[in-house]
């Protein structure tokens, strides 16, 4: 192949976009405001701090207070700014005061307006703003933008490029202007098409975290399953059949019961549209076609799932050391002294169950520490810093062990220990797994028929035994 076709673009520039980057140079050219609100000076200050030369047309300019604006913006009458504008105009007004403008066609003609409006309300199904500023004005050659950036982020600083300015009209040549300007702004523009797409760029503002409506759903009805099933075994049914008020373990005991299982559930959510787009394809023979609406949907929202999963997780580990804090853990492990005492047990010490509870809290800090690390790297400022093979292999390598930590961090209750006495999901606290603390032992006579030795292990084991408190 000859060195020149290697120089040929294999896809034609559709978008009219062109080759070289943009020159951002002002140039001192003059830009005109139509309106003196609140966005229309931010936007001044912004063009001002960028090098534009600003012109403000107002009704009534004489009313405007001194100082409001920065020095070196003009304030004029609507018409006079529009004529001492040479290419750039924003419309920076209420979408219903758009027809009081119609006198200025014949000084707009030919000029750039931008429409930087939002919609009153979400997918109305009418022409939006900017499509109805097009018909007030077809001499004229409009253009969406401008309009998701809030007036504080105008205000921010002009080196504030963190922000996107999503831009939509059906001329090339004044999208370009646009896009120009918004990059001389510090902006990132974003060309959406024609401006029929300013309707989706209207309704952007008025949504409310779009992509999380259905995780967040999920998640509370998972929450509400587990706090009200943990309360009808944990609470009610003992209320009923034993007269055992548990009433006070809700605010606290009772959620932190609920959190973890909510956070496995969802992490299963996480993984299980993967296996099931695998399976899909395994059987269809090819990974070309396309999945169903409700799998890609689904497929799309994992990692709104796993943030949410790393929520709960991090509230269950902040649940679980609060525990310890209040005061009926106090009043148990002071009861649960008083019975040892009592029973005259010197000492309590269980080295396998020394061993099981550090396991245990040991694999759910890992756990935590591994679902940390894969929130973390879901965050796009840091997924971009990685390549593709090393973000793979934190998201999808590390699974297995995210998911094998957990099952070892499952809570257990060593038998014969108090449920009451027990911490989150019946792990026993400190102190629980002490002699004479189960239900239904008679703890009143405890170390009357055989003395507890207290120098031979077996014997004191023993004594345990025949005293009925081996666990």
């Amino acid at each position: 192949m000859p060195l020149g076709d290697m120089r040929t673009p294999l896809l034609s520039n559709s978008f009219d976009v062109p080759e070289e980057p943009l020159p951002c140079d002002p140039g001192n050219p003059t830009v005109g405001i139509l309106g003196s609100g609140d966005y229309s000076r931010s936007l001044a200050v912004r063009l001002v701090a960028c090098g534009y030369r600003v012109v403000v047309g107002s009704r009534n300019p004489k009313h405007i207070a001194i100082g409001q604006f920065p020095d070196g913006v003009q304030l004029l009458t609507q018409r006079e700014a529009m004529v001492g504008t040479e290419k750039v105009v924003f419309a920076a007004l209420y979408p219903e005061h758009y027809h009081t403008l119609v006198g200025l066609r014949d000084v707009l003609a030919g000029k750039v307006l931008v429409d930087v409006s939002n919609a009153t309300k979400l997918n109305s199904g009418e022409p939006s703003n900017a499509e109805r500023l097009a018909e007030l004005f077809p001499e004229s050659r409009v253009v969406k933008g401008f309009n998701v950036v809030s007036a504080w982020a105008l205000q921010t600083g002009a080196h504030d490029g963190s922000r996107q300015v999503l831009i939509s009209s059906d001329y090339p040549e004044a999208k370009r202007t646009v896009i120009q300007l918004a990059r001389c702004m510090s902006f990132l523009a974003v060309d959406m098409g024609g401006l029929a797409s300013s309707r989706h760029i209207e309704d952007a503002p008025l949504r409310l975290f779009p992509s999380w409506g259905g995780p967040l759903m999920v998640t509370f009805l998972l929450i509400l399953f587990f706090y009200g099933y943990n309360f009808l075994r944990g609470v009610l049914m003992p209320y009923l059949s034993r007269g055992q008020n548990n009433f006070y373990q809700l605010p606290l005991e009772t959620v932190n019961e609920t959190l973890p299982a909510v956070a496995l559930v969802i992490l299963a959510l996480v993984y299980l549209p993967g296996l099931w787009a695998a399976a899909l394809q395994l059987v269809r023979g090819t990974k070309y076609s396309r999945f169903p609406g409700w799998l890609d949907h689904w497929m799309g929202r994992r990692k709104q799932l796993g943030l949410l999963s790393f929520l709960c997780a991090g509230l269950h580990a902040v649940y679980s050391m609060c525990l310890t804090l209040r005061k009926a853990s106090q009043y148990r492990l002071l009861d649960a002294a008083y019975r040892q005492v009592k029973a005259g047990v010197e000492h309590s010490w269980e080295e396998t169950q020394v061993w099981r509870s550090d396991l245990y809290l040991s694999s759910g800090i890992l756990g935590l520490g591994v679902l940390t690390l894969l929130a973390i790297t879901s965050l796009p400022s840091v997924g971009n810093a990685l390549s593709w093979r090393e973000f793979t292999f934190v998201q999808l390598g590390l699974c297995f062990l995210l998911i094998c930590l957990p099952l070892l961090h499952a809570p257990h209750i060593p038998a014969g220990t108090d449920p009451a006495l027990s911490g989150p999901g019946g792990s026993a606290l400190p102190g629980a797994a002490l002699p004479g603390v189960q239900t239904g032992k008679d703890t009143s006579r405890l170390g009357e028929s055989m003395p507890p030795p207290s120098s031979d292990p077996r014997g004191h084991s023993q004594w345990r035994a025949a005293q009925g408190l081996e666990w």
